[in-house]
Formats: structure tokens, sequence, C-alpha cells
């Protein structure tokens, strides 16, 4: 399912490079800080049952143009979830082309770190047991503007190691 989620995000950006090319305001591109909410899914990979969860919370950073067409960015985000997942936290840094006038198509990379709810697993919660773990995360993802305002909507998708997955969509709000 991993590898079917990258693949069509992958042809789905493909489709859009060409728009890139295409001419872009006369205005150079600024550099951009966001904030925004987010909420998705992380399945953790384990085969066991229920071992995936609603992610809720926040994301902010900042995107610095490279041109006219390109940018690099830092993102941090911190979400807490339900089913397996008590919270997570982690810091990317973005990469991207712009894709018309509010459009952007990004891979990032970063660390993040995962609380884990063990109660439910097969192993049961000891007290005193670290029921955290981090890894390199790597991903992609669509942004897109809503006309002239400063709300963007956004969906992406993440694994951490190469062993979950996260789908996440938002909301952002550009300053």
């Amino acid at each position: 399912m991993r590898k079917i989620a990258f693949t069509t995000l992958a042809a789905l950006g493909a489709m859009a490079l060409p728009a890139a090319a295409q001419a872009q305001s006369n205005e150079d591109p600024k550099v951009e800080t966001y904030v925004g909410a987010s909420a998705g899914i992380h399945d953790l990979g384990t085969g066991l049952p229920d071992d995936d969860g609603g992610i809720y919370g926040i994301v902010a950073g900042v995107d610095v143009p490279v041109g006219k067409t390109f940018f690099v960015g830092a993102e941090g985000n911190y979400h807490i979830g339900d089913g397996r997942i008590d919270s997570e936290y982690g810091i990317a840094a973005r990469a991207g082309v712009r894709v018309g006038e509010t459009g952007k198509i990004f891979v990032r990379g970063g660390y993040q770190e995962v609380d884990f709810d063990l109660g439910g697993l097969v192993v049961p919660a000891v007290v005193g047991f670290d029921d955290t773990d981090g890894d390199y995360l790597v991903g992609a993802g669509v942004e897109f503007g809503l006309g002239d305002t400063p709300v963007r909507f956004r969906a992406g998708i993440d694994t951490i190691a190469f062993d979950t997955t996260r789908a996440t969509v938002g909301v952002l709000y550009a300053f």
C-alpha cells in the first residue's frame, strides 16, 4: 500500500511539473512563513490489528525562494493521536517547485519522534518502559492556495524509516 501511495503522489507531481514551466507572476517570490492545522492517519505497519490511528495537530514553517520557481524551507509539527499513538513531533527540511500562482509540490526529510500507546498491543505496558521511538522521516506533498487569500490547502504522505506510513491533509495560513 505504501508503494501505491508514493507512486500515486509521484505521478501527480510529474503531471504538475510542466505547469511550473509556464510563465510565473512578474513579482519575485517572497519568503513565506505559515502555520496551520493538520489531520490524518498514521499506520505503524506492525501487522497487528488496530496498529493505526488518527493524528491531529499543528504545523509551522518557512519557505525561502531560490529563484522564481524553486524554494527550500523548514517545518515543524506536533500531533496528538488516538489509537496506538499518544503524540508525535518532528522537524523537516523541504524543497520544491512552485506551480502556477499558488501551488507547490515538495519533498521533505527530517526527524520524527513518536510516543506510542502500548496499552492495547500484545506486550502489556510496563511502568517506566520507554514507549517512544524516533527515526528519519521522508515524504512528499502538494499545496494549493485559495485564490488571492493567504489560505492554503495541503496533502502529504510520509514514512518514518520506511516502517510506518502517515497520510495527512491540512489548512495553512501563510504570512
